[in-house]
């Protein structure tokens, strides 16, 4: 079924539609909620809840982005929502940073990578996500988050000085 077809069929409350549109789009931004919350349940949660959402505003969407665009800036919305009903709020006060775990391998593979992202103190994970894997301007990320751009781009520039120390420790 295309889109055109699909996004119909959904808004007609065809339940095998919305179905289809859950399985299509499940997986990837299952990854984008864990991404951020780094918690697998809660992750599970956003999930949920943004599909809700989805299903509910579904009448709303104009066509103006791709579904999946517009379906990615819902969970991310509700992952940041979550986090801070969760009172896990994201962080922004830059004299606060969390001892790091020391990891003993160096490789460059993509766990170490994800392992090196999900250690960055929740503030600066949060941006980095949102602007250099999800594509997020800083004045998106700012209006996300409630904080100013400036904060935006220093949040991007310690959690990217901090993966520079954590991949390779020599360079300080």
């Amino acid at each position: 079924m295309d889109e055109h077809k699909l996004i119909a069929a959904c808004k007609a409350n065809d339940r095998l539609a919305q179905q289809l549109l859950y399985n299509r789009y499940a997986n990837a931004m299952f990854t984008i909620s864990y991404r951020i919350t780094k918690d697998r349940d809660l992750a599970a949660d956003v999930l949920q809840e943004a599909f809700v959402r989805v299903f509910h505003y579904i009448h709303s969407f104009r066509g103006e982005s791709t579904l999946g665009a517009w379906i990615r800036t819902i969970v991310v919305r509700s992952a940041l929502a979550i986090i801070k009903k969760e009172k896990k709020g994201l962080s922004f006060d830059l004299s606060e940073v969390d001892e790091f775990s020391t990891i003993l391998n160096f490789s460059h593979d993509t766990d170490y990578l994800e392992k090196a992202i999900f250690s960055l103190p929740s503030g600066y994970r949060t941006v980095f996500l949102l602007i250099e894997v999800e594509g997020y301007t800083h004045q998106d990320v700012a209006d996300l988050l409630g904080v100013s751009v400036g904060t935006s781009k220093s949040q991007l520039f310690y959690a990217k000085k901090r993966l520079r120390e954590l991949i390779n420790p020599q360079i300080q």
